[in-house]
């Protein structure tokens, strides 16, 4: 016993205990001790690195401001109906994913497939986790480890690109200096990288040459994930019981955090030139012409609400049966998709700060996927006053 709550054994998996506490309508799984648990459970759930890293790129590429009529309209046309189905489905089972679609005999495979889909789905993004926090980890040193070229790069790692002049076949490095001018196509500027994408590269993942050298283990890298999968043991451990409690932490803090750089981002220099890129004068309502538009914002929407995973359907198999899950659906949903258009704002304002201070356009410095998260974001976050405390929080 634990207060009111008991452990049992669950006839489903009889191997495995559940909690199940008093008041509790399903006797044999549990329900959420309150409807906060839920919803912070659910919206925890759906906004996750999708919004982080794939919608500021999407919007970027298909007309900034104007990218967001198709997102919200592929919202309300499909993304809350398909929400509110899988939620209803889950309610009214009270059932796993595997027992839930066993009431239809043909299709038992669907939830089968759902959970392998989410089982490797929650590989990926542990692995990503670990990611997050060797950067985190990392990011209590001062300086910053990326913030210049140390020992660790190679000979292509610079801050600022070098340009050099062709005058006659003969190249020119000190030519800005000797008051002449040049004409832009014959500057010959060298290609190199940044400290940050040269951390990423020779110090974080250690990366080889292809796929066919693996290389040795990377020993910080395991260790990271082996906490991430500790942490994750430990919030699951017990169940919604355990899980419920945890998310009062990993679901608020983050949107805390989120509000926090908002507020840091757009009060820095240039943050208005990359946010323009996003939501401002740079966006084009000619791009909504293309299919392809269209496309995206129905594939964002989909992937940002995580709908047919399964996922949402497990989390409102523990409400009680007669919760009015409707509006629930409606808070969940569009808490995501504005919670993707403030961190795009928080992106673009970063991203507009870097191009300012490095002196480029900020399409030069415009990334996707674990190049933002791990290569833009580290960037601009050494330009900040207090940079380890930045990263520290954006890891974190």
């Amino acid at each position: 016993m634990n207060g009111l709550c008991i452990s049992k054994e669950s006839k489903s998996l009889p191997d495995q205990e559940s909690q199940v506490c008093e008041g509790d309508e399903n006797p044999e799984r549990g329900n959420w001790t309150n409807k906060a648990e839920y919803l912070l459970s659910v919206i925890g759930f759906v906004i996750g690195l999708g919004n982080i890293w794939r919608l500021p790129y999407l919007a970027y590429k298909n007309g900034g401001g104007a990218f967001l009529i198709p997102y919200f309209l592929m919202l309300v046309l499909s993304g809350i109906p398909l929400f509110l189905m899988e939620a209803a489905i889950g309610q009214f089972s009270s059932q796993s994913l595997i027992k839930l679609w066993s009431a239809v005999p043909i299709l038992q495979g669907v939830g089968i497939s759902m959970l392998m889909l989410m089982a490797m789905v929650s590989i990926y993004y542990n692995v990503i986790i670990a990611y997050g926090l060797y950067y985190m980890f990392a990011s209590f040193q001062f300086p910053l480890p990326w913030s210049n070229c140390s020992s660790w790069a190679d000979n292509k790692c610079s801050i600022t690109p070098t340009e050099y002049c062709n005058v006659s076949g003969v190249l020119l490095a000190n030519w800005t200096q000797e008051n002449t001018t040049c004409p832009s196509s014959d500057i010959i500027t060298v290609p190199f990288q940044s400290p940050s994408e040269e951390y990423w590269d020779n110090v974080a993942l250690q990366r080889s040459s292809g796929p066919d050298e693996t290389g040795p283990v990377i020993w910080h890298l395991a260790l990271c994930m082996l906490l991430s999968s500790i942490i994750v043991a430990a919030s699951l451990i017990k169940g919604i019981k355990s899980s419920g409690k945890i998310v009062y932490f990993t679901t608020i803090f983050p949107l805390l955090v989120i509000l926090i750089l908002l507020i840091r981002g757009v009060t820095l220099e240039g943050a208005g030139d990359g946010i323009a890129y996003f939501i401002g004068s740079k966006s084009s309502l000619t791009k909504l012409t293309e299919g392809e538009v269209w496309r995206d914002a129905a594939s964002q929407t989909f992937f940002s609400l995580s709908v047919a995973m399964g996922g949402v359907s497990t989390l409102a198999s523990y409400n009680n049966f007669h919760n009015n899950f409707i509006p629930d659906t409606v808070l969940v949903t569009f808490i995501n998709h504005v919670s993707g258009v403030i961190t795009g704002i928080v992106t673009f304002s970063i991203l507009g700060h870097m191009a300012y201070i490095s002196g480029k356009p900020v399409e030069t410095v415009v990334r996707e996927g674990f190049g933002l998260a791990f290569i833009a974001y580290p960037d601009a976050l050494t330009l900040l006053p207090i940079s380890s405390l930045w990263c520290v929080l954006f890891f974190l």
